[in-house]
């Protein structure tokens, strides 16, 4: 979680079709559903008294709260058996969070794990600057993360929540099949710079793509107000009624406890949510891409390049689908097209790649796959939350 504020441009995103109502994400009976807080140190939070702690969350409506429990591959030793014990007695759900650097997939898997084996209830990873273009390394940390909890354990990513400023960000890794299945953005309107309406309208105009629930997070460092905090709730009950979470118990003042913590807002009156998609087409280069390119291999299309570069094959694969389902013919991915699009289930590339070495005559024959598409040396277009040190 990045702390550090940053002034980027005004957010601006180019929508597609006609804007087509979305259905909401079903409701759940998960950790997510539940009002959340996050926990950075438990030591500086009610002085780490997990008595202080379950009354706190009681009064203001939390049942969920996400204790940080490793950082690269070391294990935090607050996040321990007898906290989420008695967390659990206190009537609260645990999730357990890591940072992640990509620099060691594996050891980073082996300490989420760990923190499921002590309890937790759902596991979130943080993963921001430090793993943009790092495809490989998400592959990896993902099927060694998911060979250890197993395929449905309730797995989330928080990250940055405007997906266009990050093409080389391997979202489609850690969102894709067999990653998370549940999506947290950082949706820090203040530290941005904007307000809360539009946090809201850019990051669900791109992050509805990944067809996972979104459960936003709100701030309530920095001092944002009590009267944002509460309009924040209420763009949460517009776009689907998801309850948010927030950053972080150890930075929430009185009045910010009580905006959290009271009666629930209903949706904003007169208020339309934006529904439509993002436009991809000639040009277009990023994750989103590479995304749209995994679901035309698996709607017809094997033998496309999985580039991250929208150009003459994607655009002749796009007019492909186009004709064979009745579409406009344009080869512009807008919001009907993406919607056909998304009704199948992406292709899930092998982002492996490495040297050859000392090999079979056999094996070299093999191509190898790539370490990462074309668009992975992308750089940022911007930073609306700075990467920063790690939290």
């Amino acid at each position: 979680m990045a702390l550090i504020a940053s002034t980027p441009a005004a957010a601006t995103a180019a929508t597609g079709g006609a804007g087509q109502p979305a259905e909401p994400p079903p409701a759940g009976d998960t950790p997510f559903d539940r009002r959340g807080m996050w926990i950075w140190y438990v030591d500086r939070s009610d002085g780490g008294s997990t008595s202080r702690i379950v009354a706190r969350a009681r009064r203001f409506g939390i049942g969920t709260l996400y204790i940080k429990a490793g950082d690269s591959g070391n294990v935090w030793s607050q996040f321990r058996t007898s906290l989420v014990n008695a967390l659990h007695r206190g009537g609260l759900d645990v999730c357990a969070w890591q940072f992640v650097y990509g620099d060691r997939p594996v050891a980073e898997a082996k300490v989420g794990a760990r923190a499921v084996r002590r309890g937790a209830d759902c596991l979130v990873i943080d993963a921001e600057g430090q793993y943009e273009g790092k495809y490989a390394a998400a592959d990896r940390y993902i099927r060694a993360l998911r060979a250890r909890i197993g395929p449905s354990f309730p797995l989330s990513l928080s990250s940055f929540p405007y997906v266009d400023y990050h093409p080389s960000f391997p979202y489609s890794v850690f969102l894709g099949p067999g990653g998370a299945t549940y999506n947290q953005p950082q949706m820090y309107w203040r530290t941005i710079g904007t307000s809360v309406r539009a946090v809201y309208e850019h990051t669900y105009l791109f992050n509805r793509l990944w067809g996972h629930p979104l459960h936003p997070i709100g701030q309530t460092y920095s001092n944002p107000g009590r009267k944002p905090i509460r309009r924040f709730r209420r763009f949460a009950a517009s776009y689907g009624g998801l309850a948010p979470s927030w950053w972080s118990w150890q930075e929430t003042n009185r009045r910010e406890w009580r905006a959290v913590g009271s009666a629930a807002p209903g949706p904003l009156r007169g208020y339309r949510p934006v529904t439509s998609h993002p436009v991809l087409k000639r040009g277009s280069r990023g994750d989103l891409a590479v995304w749209a390119q995994t679901h035309l291999r698996a709607a017809g299309r094997p033998g496309l390049p999985v580039t991250g570069i929208f150009a003459g094959r994607t655009r002749a694969a796009v007019r492909a689908f186009q004709r064979a389902r009745g579409l406009r013919v344009d080869g512009v991915i807008g919001t009907t097209t993406w919607r056909a699009l998304l009704s199948f289930d992406p292709v899930r590339p092998r982002w492996a790649g490495r040297r050859a070495g000392k090999r079979s005559r056999a094996a070299a024959s093999r191509a190898i796959p790539p370490s990462r598409p074309l668009s992975a040396s992308l750089p940022a277009k911007a930073y609306e939350i700075d990467p920063g040190p790690a939290p």
